[in-house]
């Protein structure tokens, strides 16, 4: 009889750690869609790590998937993830324009959606936005070429090329007009003179952000425009991109003694441009700490399933056409040789032997 109820107690205990177990996972758990761009971008990678780290601590089940720059593979993810039953998408969007149709899709579910990183453009079914200043963005590398070229002590004049993001990437506007506002009136007082005549966006625009694309398009420039002349600047709006661009200058002798390559800036701070600018090729890049930025949107997130209201700063600046989105916006950092390792290294986004 002692050992039945010693054996009856055991399974008593048992049942009960079983119960409490399974208790603490309903309270918690929940199943989060997560859709991004591309894995070929560094950027995105970290993205995509940093948020399921956070959502699994928190308890919640992680459907993450690449559309690897295709508009109709993301919006077929983003549909699957409605099918099989998402509590809510968190979508950084290849096409901020192409989603209204699956967003609708996402309503009819009672699935809430959070723009990540990129606005998500002409939908009311978009609940928050979580990024960066991306104005900013634009303002610190127009700031970083007006001060290393002098300009803001009358140096001058200086020759420039521009380049943009993509088209379909609301950001990239954003990005382009902060930094034209650095820019443009030094180029209005002839400070810097864009030989190409390509200063509007719609000439400089990058589509995806491909860095082959801007290698040929700095390629013609060069042939065209600078064959007796030197290019003092370039403004690259992202890393992949100024990648594209030196790799255009490099071919026709740019990085000698007597050829320096320009002032290039950049934006992500990816692991290949950040050991470009500790070899003086690129110049400067734009730090946007990711795991910062995960870490707001998974909190965002995690509000909207409890019922709660998620933290924002900023409930004027994103129109998306249709809506006003309330934001939480995050402050980007220049990075250059100066201070990359005092920030980089130092807030462990990057260790010494990584950038070897």
């Amino acid at each position: 009889m002692k050992r039945y109820g010693l054996v009856m107690m055991a399974v008593i205990i048992a049942a009960m750690l079983i119960s409490c177990s399974s208790n603490e996972r309903t309270d918690s758990e929940g199943k989060i869609g997560l859709a991004l761009p591309t894995q070929s971008s560094e950027r995105w990678v970290k993205d995509g790590e940093n948020m399921v780290k956070e959502f699994e601590e928190l308890g919640y089940d992680v459907d993450i998937q690449y559309g690897e720059d295709v508009v109709e593979n993301q919006i077929d993810q983003i549909e699957n993830m409605i099918t099989q039953g998402a509590d809510l998408i968190v979508i950084a969007s290849i096409d901020g324009e192409a989603l209204t149709s699956v967003l609708e899709m996402a309503e009819a579910s009672d699935i809430p959606i959070i723009a990540y990183d990129r606005l998500i453009m002409n939908s009311e079914h978009v609940s928050y936005y979580a990024t960066f200043d991306n104005y900013q963005v634009g303002v610190l590398q127009g700031q970083y070429i007006e001060e290393q070229l002098g300009l803001n002590n009358g140096e001058g004049p200086f020759t420039i090329e521009l380049f943009a993001g993509s088209p379909d990437d609301n950001n990239a506007y954003f990005f382009w007009d902060g930094a034209m506002s650095v820019l443009e009136p030094y180029m209005d007082e002839g400070l810097l003179n864009v030989k190409s005549g390509q200063d509007a966006f719609e000439q400089g625009a990058t589509l995806r952000w491909d860095g082959s694309l801007a290698q040929e398009r700095m390629d013609n420039i060069l042939s065209a425009h600078y064959a007796d002349t030197n290019l003092d600047a370039v403004y690259s709006p992202y890393d992949g991109i100024s990648r594209g661009i030196i790799s255009s200058l490099t071919s026709v002798g740019y990085g000698s003694d007597n050829q320096p390559l320009p002032v290039i800036t950049g934006q992500d701070a990816e692991l290949s441009s950040v050991k470009s600018i500790i070899a003086g090729e690129q110049t400067q890049t734009v730090f946007k700490d990711t795991r910062e930025l995960a870490r707001q949107a998974v909190n965002m997130a995690d509000a909207v399933l409890r019922g709660e209201e998620p933290e924002v700063n900023d409930t004027e600046t994103y129109d998306n056409g249709v809506k006003v989105v309330p934001s939480y916006l995050i402050e980007p950092i220049s990075i250059d040789k100066d201070n990359y390792e005092d920030i980089l290294v130092g807030s462990g986004y990057f260790t010494e032997e990584e950038l070897r």
